[in-house]
């Protein structure tokens, strides 16, 4: 059986995640509290009618704070069960989750102790910080629109249908702030700039032109054999210890040019040697 525990900050998109979910044949319960989830988990496995074969759960900060701060012992109970659980964390900017809230006119649930919506948002960024700590994917959703974070949650969660390392190459303009959700950050600044180029300033790292003005750059080539040895180092540490996901973010200054065409290579050469490997550009979409 597969479990996927939806967590986060509220206004995050924890409920655009579940319903994602809900779409593809989960079978979704949102806002359970969590001392409850392991007495849910075992009569799912153990109800008399065939049981479910994927399942995800809400949980968020209104649940106790002593089954809160138990959450890895509770998740290490799980899965003595031999059940198959990820654990998903969305998280957004302050202020962008201040906008959220005031566009939609929505409550904070921990406002309703009396605290201003800022410093609600940040006691239950403490309150969930266990949760986040052994997340399996922690996505960032400042950047994301609900579209987004859908097609995210399809191609990582959901159509990943084998047991090893889900690599994700991110681009990314560092004028529009660092993602959050970053495992690893490679800064691509000090590479040659196609931008001050006037016949290259419109087009992307995804353009011919641009590829062949940065393919003739040794510079550039270096760049990418330096971040492959380091890769290639690496990555099996983090698949022996059976982590599921990793992100691998590149950033230059308008995530136009260098960072995409990074991004573009390295997820053309990893994906001859790991079998799960995408490419996402952030100030593209």
């Amino acid at each position: 059986m597969k479990l996927v525990i939806i967590s986060g900050l509220s206004g995050s998109g924890k409920t655009v995640a579940l319903h994602t979910l809900e779409d593809e044949d989960f079978y979704c319960i949102d806002n359970l509290p969590l001392g409850l989830l392991p007495d849910f988990v075992e009569r799912t496995i153990n109800r008399s009618t065939q049981p479910y074969d994927s399942m995800a759960v809400g949980i968020d900060a209104r649940s106790e704070l002593h089954d809160l701060r138990k959450f890895p012992e509770i998740i290490a109970l799980l899965r003595e069960l031999n059940i198959d659980i990820k654990i998903i964390y969305l998280q957004a900017e302050l202020t962008t989750l201040i906008k959220r809230f005031s566009d939609t006119r929505r409550r904070h649930p921990l406002t309703r102790k009396g605290l201003p919506l800022a410093e609600a948002i940040e006691v239950e960024r403490n309150l969930l910080s266990d949760i986040a700590a052994e997340s399996d994917l922690y996505v960032d959703t400042t950047y994301r629109n609900v579209h987004q974070l859908r097609s995210l949650i399809k191609e990582r969660v959901v159509r990943r249908e084998h047991n090893g390392l889900s690599v994700l190459f991110q681009s990314f303009g560092y004028k529009h702030g660092t993602p959050t959700d970053s495992d690893y950050v490679f800064d691509v600044r000090c590479l040659p700039n196609p931008y001050w180029e006037t016949q290259l300033r419109q087009l992307t790292g995804r353009d011919y032109k641009v590829i062949e003005f940065l393919q003739n750059s040794e510079e550039v080539e270096q760049m990418l054999d330096h971040i492959r040895d380091f890769l290639n180092d690496w990555i099996p540490k983090f698949e022996q210890q059976n982590r599921c996901y990793l992100t691998i973010s590149v950033g230059c200054t308008g995530g136009q040019h260098r960072s995409v065409y990074i991004a573009e290579r390295l997820c053309a050469d990893f994906a001859n040697t790991i079998e799960s490997v995408s490419v996402r550009h952030r100030e593209l979409e």
